[in-house]
C-alpha cells in the first residue's frame, strides 16, 4: 500500500468554499439542478479542476469531468457524485463525493505515481431528481430515450429542455453522453450515510454491499364529499378513513412480505375539499417503498396493491395510482466490497458492511461498470437539511480510504478484479 495521503487542509477549504455557494438566509443550501446556485457551484468546480492542471470535459448531459492521465483509449477508474441539492439542503450530500474525488486526483498527480488506468472525477447532473430521475448518470449509462428527455418536467411544469436551453445547452445531446462498459475500469463513490447506523455505532467507515431499489406511487382515493354533521358514520364513503386503514397495514405488510431492509413511507397527503366540517371525498397521497432485494420489492408491490384494493372495496371507494418512479436495487461488486474492506483494515479504520437505504448515482452506474461505495457517518443521521454534517476526522478517513482503493484499482488490469 502506498504511503500517499490526501491534502486534508485543501479538502477542508474546498468543502467550506462550496458550502457557501447557494446558501440562503435559512442556512440551507439551494443548488437545485439548473438553478443559479447550481450554475455557480459548477463554475467553481470547473475552476478547481483547471487550477489543478487536470483535463476538463463536459458531456452532452452537462456532467462535468476532471481527468488525470487521460488518453481516450484506456478504461478509467471513475469517482463521482453530485453538486446539486434539494431545496434547503446540507453541505455534504453529494458534494463530498465530488470533492473527495477531486482531491484524490490532485494527490495522485502531485505524487507522480505512474498509472495503468487514467482517473476521472464526475459531477453528475440533477441527481436529486428535479426533473424526475438521476439524469446525469442515466445519460452516461445509456438509460435515457428521446421521449424521456422531451417529457421531463419539474413540479412547476418547467421542462428539462427549457431549463437546459436557458443555459445554452441542448437537452437531446444527453443521448450522446453514453459511455461504453469498456471505457470504465471501475466506479467508486463516497457519500455520507444519510442515516444513523455508523454514527450510533461510532464507526468511521461504511462499505456498502447493496443499494436499495424503490417504487414511488401517487394514489388517489375517490369517495363522496358530504356534511360532517348530517352523514351517519356507517353511511360515509370517507377517503381519509380509507387512507388511515391502509396506513395501519404498513407494519403488517412489511413483517409478512418484507425484510430487515424494507422501508415504506407515506410522506405527503392532500384531502379535498379540506374543510373541517366536510367528509373528504377525495384523498391523494404518496407511497414510497424500498428494499435491497428485487424479489422482495416485487412482493411488497403486490401486497400493497392487494391491500389497497381490499380496503377500497370494503369502504365503497374508487382508487387509482400512478407510478412516479421505479429504481431496481443493485448489489455492489463483491470484488470492490472486498477491496474496500481490506484497505480499511490496512489503514486501521473500523468499518461496517451495510446497505444503502437511499438511491445514488452508483446504482445507475452499476449497469455499465463495477461499482463500489464508501459511507462516512452522518451526525444523528441528519441529511437533506442545514443540520447535515460529518466530523472532519471521519471525512479524512473516508477520503484516504478512497485514495488507497483508487490507487490499487488504477494499477490493476480488469482480470484481477474478477
Amino acid at each position: 500500500m502506498t504511503h500517499a495521503h490526501i491534502n486534508f487542509q485543501r479538502l477542508q477549504q474546498d468543502i467550506q468554499e462550496l458550502s457557501a455557494i447557494g446558501r440562503d438566509a435559512d442556512r440551507g443550501i439551494h443548488r437545485m439542478a439548473f438553478s443559479e446556485g447550481d450554475l455557480a457551484g459548477r463554475r467553481w468546480f470547473k475552476e478547481r479542476i483547471l487550477a489543478a492542471d487536470l483535463d476538463f470535459y463536459e458531456d452532452g448531459a452537462a456532467n462535468l469531468h476532471g481527468r488525470l492521465d487521460w488518453d481516450g483509449s484506456r478504461p478509467s477508474v471513475m469517482m463521482g457524485s453530485h453538486l446539486d441539492t434539494v431545496p434547503g439542503g446540507g453541505p455534504l450530500d453529494g458534494a463530498l463525493g465530488v470533492l473527495v474525488g477531486l482531491e484524490v486526483l490532485r494527490t495522485v498527480k502531485e505524487s507522480g505515481i505512474t498509472l495503468r488506468h487514467p482517473l476521472e472525477v464526475v459531477n453528475f447532473t440533477d441527481e436529486e431528481g428535479r426533473f424526475g430521475g438521476l439524469f446525469g448518470s442515466q445519460a452516461m449509462a445509456g438509460q435515457l430515450s428521446p421521449a424521456q428527455v422531451h417529457n421531463a418536467r419539474d413540479l412547476d411544469g418547467i421542462s428539462l429542455t427549457e431549463a437546459m436551453a436557458a443555459w445554452g445547452l441542448d437537452a437531446n445531446a444527453a443521448l450522446f453522453a453514453r459511455r461504453s462498459k469498456e471505457s470504465i475500469h471501475a466506479y467508486l463513490e463516497l457519500h455520507i450515510e444519510q442515516g444513523p447506523v455508523l454514527d450510533r455505532g461510532d464507526i468511521s467507515v461504511g462499505v456498502v454491499e447493496a443499494i436499495t431499489g424503490l417504487f414511488k406511487w401517487e394514489i388517489q382515493l375517490k369517495g363522496q364529499t358530504n356534511h360532517a354533521g348530517t352523514t351517519p358514520m356507517d353511511m360515509r364513503n370517507d377517503t381519509f378513513q380509507g387512507l388511515a386503514e391502509f396506513a395501519s397495514e404498513i407494519g403488517r405488510i412489511l413483517e409478512e412480505h418484507g425484510s430487515p431492509h424494507s422501508r415504506a413511507t407515506i410522506g405527503r397527503v392532500e384531502l379535498r375539499p379540506g374543510a373541517a366540517n366536510t367528509v373528504p371525498g377525495h384523498t391523494t397521497f404518496s407511497l414510497d417503498v424500498r428494499d435491497t432485494d428485487p424479489d422482495t420489492l416485487k412482493g411488497l408491490s403486490d401486497a400493497f396493491r392487494r391491500t389497497l384494493s381490499a380496503m377500497a372495496r370494503r369502504r365503497g371507494l374508487m382508487f387509482e395510482f400512478e407510478v412516479l418512479s421505479e429504481l431496481p436495487p443493485q448489489r455492489c461488486d463483491p470484488g470492490l466490497v472486498q477491496l474496500l474492506s481490506e484497505k480499511a483494515d490496512a489503514l486501521g479504520f473500523a468499518h461496517l458492511r451495510l446497505p444503502s437505504g437511499a438511491a445514488h448515482d452508483a446504482q445507475i452506474m452499476s449497469g455499465i461498470a463495477r461499482t463500489g461505495m464508501v459511507f462516512v457517518p452522518s451526525l444523528e443521521g441528519r441529511s437533506h437539511s442545514p443540520a447535515e454534517w460529518t466530523n472532519w476526522e471521519d471525512i479524512e478517513r473516508g477520503a484516504n480510504l478512497m485514495l488507497q482503493a483508487v490507487l490499487s484499482l488504477a494499477a490493476q488490469d480488469k482480470e484481477t478484479l474478477r
